[in-house]
């Protein structure tokens, strides 16, 4: 008994210690900053780390998006490898390595979707002197709840006490506000307002306007004039899962290739498709609709999603076409429209696009990038592929 009590005592303090520890590396950086919300967390989150640096604040960001990463000061990344899986205690280890560098500012996204591990990824490991929440959409609506309030609720979860806030979110910034206010913080509405189109051609692939003044305002508020910051953003590599086109010309052919992967939820992905082909008449809109097994409602909600959107065809690959053909059929899309085509290799999904395409088409991957083979990664990989070896061909 008395060994029992003594591991006990010896572990209560080591996690003591540990705590001091980690409450002490925290204090070393002055400059915080956690990023919430629903889509566009990992770009926001890469674009402030772009500015800062540009700005000469010496910063260390964390992403978890489609590829985990730490983006060192200097703007080299680091793969994060997981063992167990992910982890909010990650948090604490991000912050124990980044301090050898002895950072200015830490960036790093909120890696964590249930509610009570929000908090206390706020309150016990970050610590935010600058909160970021991008947006509020209904996703993750077996944990976050079954509204689009609930979904705000939580994400609030990461406004700091007596601290400062930013938010892109419009349709619930009233109810970000009140928690705001209990907390002592100000939070302010950002809109995309002053960004031009002429500066969002400058980046390297199609970023949003509303991610872009997000992160202005941020590094403003860190004291990185607004061309400087920019810049830097201009230059800064995208997330893997950034929104990219791939322009493939194939004989008499050109099929532009859209990688929307990862807004992979309904209200997010039925925006960018507006945004990207909205404006385009009398050409061919082909979609990718990519499934996994275990998530037969996210791809039944995407299929809901675009029933009002103008296109030509969706082809159903992944794990269960069958399941979200019938669904299809449920809904009442045009059986002429949906081609059912699971997982053949990747160039029989190029052939069929092809052979889909009169002269122009526009083609938007859409849905689950992984799955048990990462399916939806290799159909992206093989169309940029694809382009990479025609116009290597032409030269």
């Amino acid at each position: 008994m008395t060994v029992l009590i003594l591991a006990t005592l010896a572990l209560i303090l080591n996690w003591i210690l540990e705590y001091w520890r980690h409450s002490r590396n925290v204090a070393s950086v002055p400059i915080r900053i956690h990023v919430n919300g629903t889509r566009g967390k990992s770009s926001v989150t890469r674009l402030i780390a772009a500015g800062l640096r540009a700005g000469g604040i010496k910063t260390i960001a964390k992403i978890t998006g489609t590829l985990p990463r730490v983006v060192l000061s200097d703007g080299r990344e680091a793969a994060i490898i997981r063992l167990m899986g992910a982890n909010i205690i990650e948090q604490k280890y991000i912050f124990r390595e980044a301090v050898k560098d002895k950072p200015q500012a830490v960036v790093i996204e909120c890696m964590a979707v249930n509610p009570v591990f929000q908090w206390l990824t706020e309150r016990k490991f970050i610590r935010s002197t600058i909160s970021v929440i991008t947006n509020s959409r209904p996703d993750h609506l077996d944990l976050m709840g079954s509204t689009e309030q609930s979904v705000a609720m939580c994400l609030s979860n990461t406004i700091p006490a007596n601290g400062v806030c930013y938010t892109a979110e419009n349709k619930h910034f009233t109810l970000l506000k009140q928690v705001a206010d209990k907390r002592n913080t100000i939070i302010h509405k950002i809109r995309p307002t002053d960004v031009t189109k002429d500066e969002l051609d400058k980046f390297s692939y199609i970023e949003h306007a509303e991610n872009v003044q997000l992160a202005l305002a941020v590094c403003a508020e860190a004291g990185v004039p607004r061309e400087v910051a920019l810049r830097g953003m201009q230059k800064a590599h995208p997330d893997p899962g950034a929104l990219k086109k791939y322009v493939i010309h194939d004989g008499a052919k050109t099929i532009n290739f859209y990688n929307v992967f990862a807004a992979n939820d309904p209200d997010s992905t039925a925006r960018i498709i507006e945004m990207v082909t909205g404006d385009l008449k009398n050409v061919t809109k082909i979609i990718i609709l990519n499934s996994r097994s275990d998530r037969l409602f996210r791809s039944e909600q995407l299929l809901e999603a675009i029933q009002g959107i103008d296109f030509s065809y969706v082809l159903l690959t992944g794990e269960i076409p069958e399941k979200v053909e019938a669904h299809a059929h449920k809904i009442k899309i045009p059986k002429n429209k949906v081609i059912a085509m699971g997982e053949p290799l990747t160039e029989e999904i190029y052939q069929k696009v092809l052979q889909l395409t009169p002269g122009e088409a526009h083609v938007l991957g859409i849905g689950n990038i992984a799955g048990r083979i990462k399916y939806g990664a290799q159909i992206v990989a093989h169309f940029k592929h694809k382009m990479i070896a025609l116009n290597k061909a032409k030269k």
